[in-house]
C-alpha cells in the first residue's frame, strides 16, 4: 500500500479533494483521521520526555509509527494507495519522508480572507447551534471569532503556520501547492496535473456527481455542514460577509503567491492583465 497525504489550510477544498479522490476505486480519501494524533502521541510516550523512554531507540519508534498507519488502515486491503488527511501533517513531513520514501504532500489553499469568510457563513448558518470551535467569550462578534481561528494555536493559524514550514523547508520538493480557486473552477486541468506530480495513472472523474459528507462529526462540532461537499464541482461567486478591513487584512497571507525560497510544485491559476482568471494553470518548481 502506498501512502500519500493532504494538508494545507481548512476551508480551502481538501473535503473535496476526497471526495473527488475516493471516486477512483484504487484510492482511500477522507477528512481528518486520527493517526496523526496516535503518531504523536506515541512518540511523547516513548521520547526523552517519557517515562518508558530508555526501553526505545530511534528504530523501535519509526517501527512503532509505521505500524499505526498499517494498523489503522488494515481494512482498507482493497485499495493500492491511501491518502491521509491531517492539518498538522504541513509541519510532519521530515517525519513522513523517513517513514514513507515514496510519499508526496498535498497542500490545499485559499486566499485567507476567504477561508475566514468560510467560517464565518457556517457560523451564521447555524444561529442557534453554539459550536466548539468557539467558547462565551471569542463568539461574541465576527472579529474575535475571526482573532480565534487566526491565532497561533487557531484552526488556521496553526495550519497557516504549518504549511509555511513546509513550504519553506528541507522537503519542499514533495509538497504540492493546491489552490481552490483553480480545484473548483477548473477540477479536470486541476485533477490531471495532481496525477502527473504523484505519477499515478490518471481515471475519468465524474464532476457532476461527488457525494461526501460526515454529517455526524459536524453535528457534534455544533457546526453542520462543514464537512458537507456539494454535488457538482462549479465556482460561486459570492460577495464577502466579513467587514472591509478584516478582508483586507487577511488577504495579504497567502504567503504562497511568491515561489522564491522553495521547491514546491504549485497548481493555481494565473491572473489575466485585467484581474480575471486566466485560462491556464500553472505548475512551478
Amino acid at each position: 500500500m502506498q501512502y500519500h497525504f493532504i494538508s494545507g489550510l481548512p476551508r480551502s477544498g481538501s473535503t473535496l479533494l476526497a471526495g473527488i479522490l475516493r471516486q477512483n476505486p484504487s484510492f482511500h480519501a477522507a477528512m481528518s483521521s486520527p493517526v496523526a494524533a496516535l503518531m504523536n502521541g506515541a512518540l511523547e510516550q516513548t521520547g526523552a520526555g517519557g517515562e518508558y523512554h530508555t526501553f526505545f531507540d530511534e528504530a523501535k519508534r519509526k517501527r512503532i509509527c509505521h505500524a499505526l498507519f498499517n494498523a489503522y488502515y488494515e481494512d482498507k486491503n482493497d485499495v493500492s494507495v491511501v491518502f491521509d488527511t491531517n492539518r498538522i501533517w504541513s509541519a510532519r513531513l521530515h517525519q513522513l519522508t523517513e517513514l514513507f520514501n515514496d510519499s508526496r504532500l498535498i497542500c490545499c489553499v485559499r486566499n485567507p480572507a476567504w477561508v475566514m469568510d468560510s467560517f464565518e457563513r457556517v457560523y451564521r448558518q447555524n444561529p442557534f447551534d453554539y459550536s466548539r470551535m468557539y467558547n462565551a467569550q471569542t463568539r461574541m462578534t465576527v472579529y474575535s471569532r475571526c482573532e480565534t481561528m487566526i491565532s497561533a494555536g487557531g484552526v488556521v493559524g496553526s495550519a497557516w503556520t504549518a504549511l509555511k514550514e513546509a513550504y519553506y523547508g528541507d522537503f519542499s520538493d514533495r509538497l504540492l501547492v493546491l489552490d481552490y480557486d483553480l480545484l473548483v473552477q477548473r477540477p479536470q486541468r486541476a485533477i490531471s496535473l495532481l496525477y502527473r506530480f504523484l505519477g499515478l495513472e490518471e481515471i475519468e472523474h465524474d464532476f457532476d456527481n461527488v457525494e461526501y459528507e460526515e454529517t455526524e462529526f459536524d453535528a457534534k462540532l455544533g457546526a453542520k455542514g462543514l464537512h458537507t461537499v456539494k454535488r457538482k464541482v462549479k465556482f460561486t461567486p459570492r460577495r464577502t460577509v466579513l467587514p472591509p478591513d478584516l478582508f483586507s487584512k487577511y488577504s495579504e497571507m497567502s504567503f504562497w503567491e511568491d515561489h522564491k525560497g522553495t521547491q514546491a510544485s504549485i497548481i493555481a491559476p494565473s491572473s489575466a492583465n485585467d484581474g480575471t482568471t486566466a485560462d491556464k494553470s500553472v505548475v512551478a518548481t
